[in-house]
């Protein structure tokens, strides 16, 4: 035990002191180099002492709510494009593409074989006409008793394709479907003339055939008529007026029997 206790003190004894740390310095690169720096006694206080005055941003309140920050930028108001109030604003059936002054030209276009008819109208996709004849067309065959609603709009939609297929390879400037059924559409009013005929009295008869026969030539002259001054093919209307016949003739099947 005796050797341990000298081996314990041999090993402890030094002259180091904690109270000597307070004032040491470290001289790294000899006495007076640059690398001599004195740890002892550092105020940290001093850290933000040189800053530059211009570099620091005031702080300015809040000014702002919770969860409603404060708009950066003012929204513009849209213009209205056509006023401020509902004067300036077109009418609903403008917007809807309803016009009736076209409506009724292109009406008196069908009802007149012999007026010439105006190609810049005719060349409108206009269904509101087509559509109000179709029901007609239909409603006088239900006073006849005939329940066809289903027969008129499915003939209507399958001549109107294959019109459209047959004007497109024939013409060169080529035409839409829509223009296409609304010809064919306003062209069928006088097809209710003769199904207003049929409930008055019967078409079997020599005289409802010879009407029938007129009004289909009267619905397909008109329509190819039309369609020769929107399409600018001039010296094919019969051409056209062939197929015309053809649908027609099916609504007048319906009409006779």
């Amino acid at each position: 035990m005796s050797g341990f206790d000298n081996l314990n003190t041999d090993f402890y004894q030094t002259s180091y002191s904690i109270d000597d740390q307070s004032q040491q310095s470290y001289d790294y690169g000899g006495s007076g180099g640059p690398y001599s720096k004195q740890y002892a006694g550092y105020d940290y206080s001093h850290q933000g002492r040189f800053v530059p005055a211009d570099m620091m941003q005031p702080q300015q309140p809040y000014t702002g709510q919770i969860f409603q920050p404060t708009q950066a930028y003012t929204p513009t108001t849209p213009q209205p494009f056509y006023g401020n109030n509902f004067e300036d604003e077109p009418p609903l059936l403008e917007e809807l593409g309803i016009n009736f002054d076209h409506i009724w030209q292109k009406t008196l276009t069908v009802l007149h074989p012999l007026k010439v008819a105006d190609g810049s109208i005719m060349n409108e996709t206009d269904l509101a006409g087509p559509m109000v004849f179709c029901l007609a067309f239909g409603a006088t065959l239900l006073l006849a008793g005939k329940i066809q609603f289903g027969y008129i709009y499915g003939i209507s939609a399958i001549g109107c394709l294959g019109m459209f297929c047959l004007l497109n390879l024939m013409s060169m400037t080529g035409v839409s479907f829509g223009c296409v059924a609304s010809v064919l559409g306003y062209c069928l009013l006088p097809m209710i003339l003769l199904s207003s005929f049929a409930v008055i009295f019967s078409l079997q008869g020599m005289v409802g055939i010879i009407l029938t026969a007129g009004i289909i030539g009267w619905c397909s002259f008109s329509a190819s008529k039309i369609f020769i001054s929107a399409l600018a093919m001039e010296g094919q209307q019969l051409l056209v007026a062939y197929p015309c016949a053809l649908l027609y003739g099916v609504f007048a099947l319906i009409s006779v029997f």
